[in-house]
């Protein structure tokens, strides 16, 4: 398959929204809003803005199991500009990090922690200049 040209006809991809399933959006939503707010997302009214064109969605849902059972099947990317102080700011809240921030080389972190339902969200920083 290859990757579709630039041109007239091209539609193109303006946005990315991700909606988390759980049996608890409210305790979900408030644990969120804590670790990403201070991080520059946005409430806006029944999501999370966490970039240009980049929300987080949050649906209540009885068909889904109260954890995750296969966390890392898919996992919430957010880049930060600052990880260190993202890390600061999420051990305020006592997260449980699967992967601590760590250099992975060419300018990047990765790190990883699990929301209360079991997800992985992981928090990177790229490179100054790619």
């Amino acid at each position: 398959m290859t990757a579709p040209t630039d041109d007239s006809n091209n539609i193109g991809i303006t946005g990315l929204g991700i909606i988390i399933g759980s049996t608890d959006t409210a305790s979900l939503i408030s644990w969120y809003r804590a670790a990403l707010e201070p991080l520059g997302a946005r409430w806006a009214e029944h999501f999370l803005i966490v970039g240009p064109g980049a929300i987080i969605g949050f649906d209540e849902r009885d068909d889904v199991a109260d954890k995750a059972a296969e966390p890392g099947r898919q996992m919430i990317n957010i880049t930060v500009r600052d990880v260190r102080a993202a890390e600061r700011h999420l051990n305020t809240l006592g997260v449980t990090w699967v992967r601590p921030v760590e250099e992975v080389g060419d300018g990047w972190f990765f790190s990883t922690i699990v929301d209360p339902v079991g997800n992985y969200l992981q928090i990177l920083q790229g490179p100054e200049t790619p």
